[in-house]
């Protein structure tokens, strides 16, 4: 084994169930936390140019010996520091391997930073690599996010270069930048403010493929820059990329075959030029999303902006609907993906922090075994590791991964522009946009249809009508040879049936679908079928969260709307919402959450009985009155007849009919008023002042839900976490639920 150790540095040796720490010059046993630290070790050496006489390994920086303050690695800016004991220049932190790296492991490098007087730290696992640059004058917890940290042979003007480089930066920088790029485009090639976004969205979506592909190379030379395409690719670098982008996500069909950048070379080179310096790949997903609500809001004011629902308002409704792994969610006017992408953001997180649990619970068992040698405990947590990382492997068919990204993820939006921009935006975001599409969402679509989802999380269009000339035409209703199988196959007869109902209803008006249109031949509004779209989605049990116009809740002509509503699902809560909220996306309208919970199939059956059993009781107790009124009125009538009363008895019949009539709304009030007093149930109610966005689109104080900096909240309790008390002992709240 000793012959091995000759390879070069840079080089991985493993040898059965060891493997080599060429800094410690030693065999370890082939643990998953062992092999991950080694190979960050190559990255160090052959990528950053580091040597092993600069770099030390399980490194106490304490002083006092304890095993609990030990860094992977701490490299030194010469190997002369290290020998004379001087200050560290970069502490490594090796974290776990399934989870997004988290605060406290930023606060346990930080520390050891702080300790040894190192100006750089990294936390590192096998899904990401931070770098951090330690704040001297500011008080510990204070650090700053950089792009990366400096190569061994890095001058201090490079050094120096890189410490004012942050990582991370804020959304209104973005969407300034963003719409500096918009206005490049405006001004030099004369595009409408659609098609001028058409550009950016093709440049944005190569720059991400490009970072994803050169990710591991971490080469100093920025990667997406005008020198670097020059160099690599010719005379027109841009388009030639976007070619390569569109092969690589060619069975999406996000772009057609003959799609390309229409722009000028020299504008594209502008484009390319002002994006460089950013890492999009690395940057959060919240500040991505808020920059693109608050550049399209800006730029088109109603247009495409209205697709965007403020971050704010998707993160509290995510979270009030609390989805969890396994349950299949979609939005029928998805947009830009908000709701989409957070759901699947969250539940990936916790099938990672669950593959991470179940890895370091099977490690403490197998720790604790003194009859094991290490040899023999390295090689159970290696198969252990193994196994758990088979199963949220994304590439592997019917991982939780694979089944979080293919199977539980649908939206589709009728405006191809914000399909395709919901489509990319996904893919930004780690996946699960092969289940969005471009088509009207009340139409059974490509896995789109009745009774399949456990959640419904939308923001639909209002204001607008649906028209009787908005006729189901078959282009709408077509489906792929190949899609039409998975689904029949997949699910059977209720994907059979609901395929053949929107078939059946071909060449005839979209409202015919629905059962609320109190009339085929007349318009109808959008958020009305929407109401009853999202339903007739939902599962059995299933939740929804939905952002709907206020004359909903208010409107006496809507109140057939509300009790639609109310015999098929259980108000759960009501969140109302100040007036300036969608402001910045161009909608003037005050607007509500309203969250449901369909009837299973027994709650439906319960609520029906005692529905009916109401209208009978009310019935019984107007029985006797209405006969006898109708006996009296009838007897008249019989009068006037003799004595050939016409315009007698016309009066008397008008009085007939206009009495059953209102008694008839009499009794449907007053059943429907027991009803209620029978199938009783709280409801939770808020209304909110403040919601994280202002009406010019900027950020304000948020009382929705829990945010990292609880002061900007300005509330003991946030609305979510009444809600949650509510939902654990909904008796100490008021009568009705509200909370005030």
């Amino acid at each position: 084994m000793a012959g091995k150790t000759d390879r070069k540095a840079d080089e991985i040796q493993i040898d059965g169930n060891k493997i080599f720490s060429p800094v410690r010059k030693m065999w370890l046993s082939l643990t998953p936390e062992e092999q991950v630290r080694q190979k960050y070790l190559t990255v160090l050496i052959d990528e950053y140019g580091y040597t092993l006489d600069q770099i030390d390994e399980e490194v106490n920086v304490t002083g006092r010996g304890s095993a609990q303050a030990r860094a992977d690695f701490v490299i030194w800016r010469t190997a002369k520091d290290k020998t004379d004991q001087k200050a560290p220049f970069i502490i490594i932190e090796c974290k776990s391997d399934n989870v997004t790296i988290k605060p406290a492991d930023y606060a346990q490098g930080e520390n050891y930073a702080r300790i040894a007087d190192a100006p750089f730290f990294v936390t590192h696992n096998s899904r990401e690599t931070r770098f951090w640059r330690v704040k001297k004058d500011k008080m510990p917890g204070y650090i700053e996010e950089i792009e990366n940290i400096p190569h061994a042979d890095a001058s201090e003007k490079e050094i120096k270069e890189l410490l004012s480089k942050l990582r991370v930066f804020k959304e209104k920088e973005f969407a300034d930048l963003l719409h500096q790029c918009h206005n490049v485009i405006r001004n030099r090639e004369k595009k409408d403010p659609a098609a001028a976004f058409d550009e950016i969205a093709k440049i944005l979506f190569v720059k991400v493929w490009v970072e994803r592909e050169l990710s591991k190379k971490r080469r100093r030379q920025n990667l997406f820059s005008v020198d670097f395409l020059e160099e690599q690719l010719g005379d027109n670098p841009l388009d030639m990329l976007f070619t390569r982008t569109k092969e690589a996500y060619s069975t999406d069909k996000i772009f057609e075959d003959d799609e390309r950048i229409n722009l000028k070379p020299a504008t594209g080179k502008e484009i390319v030029r002002k994006l460089e310096k950013y890492n999009l790949s690395d940057t959060s997903e919240d500040i991505k999303g808020v920059a693109f609500e608050r550049f399209l809001g800006r730029t088109f004011r109603g247009e495409i902006g209205q697709f965007f629902t403020p971050r704010s308002i998707v993160e509290f409704m995510v979270h009030m609907i609390n989805p969890k792994e396994g349950e299949i969610v979609c939005d029928p006017a998805s947009g830009s993906g908000g709701f989409l992408i957070r759901v699947f953001e969250i539940v990936r997180e916790q099938i990672l922090v669950d593959a991470d649990r179940q890895y370091n619970e099977y490690k403490e068992q197998i720790l604790q075994k003194k009859e094991l040698g290490e040899e023999d405990k390295a090689i159970k947590l290696r198969k252990q590791y193994d196994k758990i990382q088979k199963t949220i492997d994304q590439r592997t068919e019917n991982s939780r991964m694979w089944k979080l990204s293919n199977r539980c993820i649908y939206g589709t939006d009728a405006n191809d522009r914000m399909a395709r921009t919901s489509k990319m935006n996904m893919i930004m975001h780690g996946d699960g946009h092969g289940g969005v599409h471009h088509h009207d969402g009340f139409l059974n679509v490509n896995g789109i249809f009745e009774g399949r989802f456990d959640i419904i999380l939308t923001n639909p269009p209002f204001g607008a009508n649906v028209e009787p000339s908005d006729k189901i035409t078959e282009q709408e209703i077509l489906v792929s040879k190949d899609a039409d199988k998975r689904y029949t196959d997949e699910y059977g007869d209720l994907y059979v049936e609901a395929q053949a109902r929107v078939k059946a209803a071909l060449n005839k008006p979209i409202s015919s679908l629905f059962s609320l249109p109190k009339s085929k031949k007349a318009k109808v509004k959008t958020e009305i079928l929407f109401i009853e779209r999202c339903l007739d989605l939902l599962k059995p049990g299933g939740r929804m969260g939905i952002v709907l116009p206020e004359g909903i809740y208010n409107n006496p002509s809507l109140a057939y709307v509300r009790e639609f509503t109310e015999d098929r699902a259980f108000l759960r809560a009501v969140v109302s919402l100040p007036q300036e909220t969608f402001i910045s996306s161009g909608a003037m309208v005050k607007c509500s959450l309203l969250f449901l919970q369909k009837y299973t199939e027994e709650e439906k059956q319960t609520f029906d009985k005692t529905y009916a059993q109401a209208r009978t009781d009310v019935d019984d107790l107007y029985a006797d009155d209405i006969a006898k009124k109708t006996e009296r009125i009838e007897a008249a009538i019989a009068i006037t007849k003799r004595e050939k009363d016409i315009e007698g008895r016309k009066l008397l019949q008008k009085e007939l009919r206009e009495y059953l009539k209102l008694m008839d709304v009499k009794k449907a009030t007053e059943s429907r008023q027991l009803l209620k007093d029978r199938f009783d149930y709280p409801i939770f109610m808020y209304e909110a002042e403040r919601v994280g966005i202002t009406a010019t689109g900027e950020e304000d104080l948020n009382e929705l839900y829990p945010i990292a900096n609880a002061q900007a909240n300005n509330v003991t309790k946030t609305c979510l976490e009444w809600y949650q008390e509510f939902l654990v002992d909904p008796a100490k709240f008021m009568g009705n639920g509200e909370v005030e």
